[in-house]
């Protein structure tokens, strides 16, 4: 009997490997990538075949080198809530990534060009943590006791990886194809705001370029961020207070290039924006 639609994603087991010379050498070409501006070719090809624990040892020897470097780690992204996406890189269940401070873009700040390699942008419900989350088995209870508010978000997705020619190894190694994020300044507590209900329209230079709902993201946002906190907590590494959490998409995501302007309203919670900079109106503003 197949699976009833948005039913709970099966949680994500990660055994904690510790790095091995092929982890080593694919976290190397992907900072290489990111270093330099120049995108890599698929990392896959460096692990084991479909190796999911190799791609989140890899995301985790990044993580681990950015917090030796000083960067701040503050929440986690959920990737691959589209059935239709999940089922492009065959896969049954998301992924996730990790947010740093210095991912977060001001709203009314420009992204200053070249600061990313292939952004596209999408836009998603993030819910910021007033408390800890630290069981395997959280309830619906939990969650929305230990969400202080939420947030109309855009992330800003971004691939080292030529041509976004990925799987899910490749996307999961590559930090889950995390570049930027973009959080609304008005916090709503989840008591006004059904997030299963909300609608969502994405446009870009005016146009509308994606739509969608909260039912659209694993059947709620809800259901992402409990895939999530039961996830991290069967880590070792539970979702704390304060920390933000993007769920996952609300509809399709959209090529972004210099000078374009993004604005994502999500119905209950308000309107983000994300403009990219010129690197033509930057110089002459110099």
């Amino acid at each position: 009997m197949s699976a009833p639609p948005h039913s709970p994603p099966p949680v994500t087991t990660v055994s904690p490997l510790e790095p091995t010379d092929a982890v080593n050498r694919a976290a190397a070409v992907l900072e290489e990538a990111a270093r330099t501006g120049v995108p890599c070719a698929p990392v896959r090809s460096l692990l084991p075949e479909a190796d999911i624990d190799a791609a989140y040892a890899v995301q985790r020897l990044h993580v681990e080198r950015g917090i030796a470097a000083g960067r701040r780690l503050v929440g986690r992204k959920i990737g691959l809530t589209s059935p239709a996406v999940q089922r492009q890189l065959g896969v049954d269940r998301p992924d996730f990534g990790a947010l740093f401070a210095d991912m977060a873009v001001p709203e009314g700040l420009p992204i200053a060009p070249g600061r990313l390699l292939q952004p596209k942008a999408e836009a998603e419900v993030a819910l910021v943590l007033g408390a800890d989350l630290p069981h395997r088995d959280p309830t619906v209870a939990d969650l929305l006791c230990a969400t202080a508010f939420a947030l109309p978000a855009l992330e800003i997705v971004d691939s080292r990886i030529a041509d976004w020619d990925i799987t899910i190894v490749d996307t999961v190694a590559d930090n889950a194809s995390c570049g930027l994020y973009v959080l609304g300044g008005a916090p709503v507590p989840l008591d006004r705001v059904d997030l299963r209900a909300v609608t969502m329209t994405l446009t870009k230079n005016g146009e509308t370029v994606s739509e969608g709902t909260g039912a659209d993201c694993l059947g709620s946002p809800l259901t992402a961020a409990l895939w999530l906190a039961s996830t991290l907590a069967g880590l070792g590494d539970p979702l704390r207070a304060g920390d933000i959490v993007l769920t996952g998409a609300l509809g399709p995501m959209a090529v972004a290039a210099e000078g374009d302007e993004f604005a994502a309203h999500i119905e209950g919670l308000g309107t983000v924006t994300a403009t990219f900079g010129s690197a033509v109106t930057e110089g002459a503003a110099a």
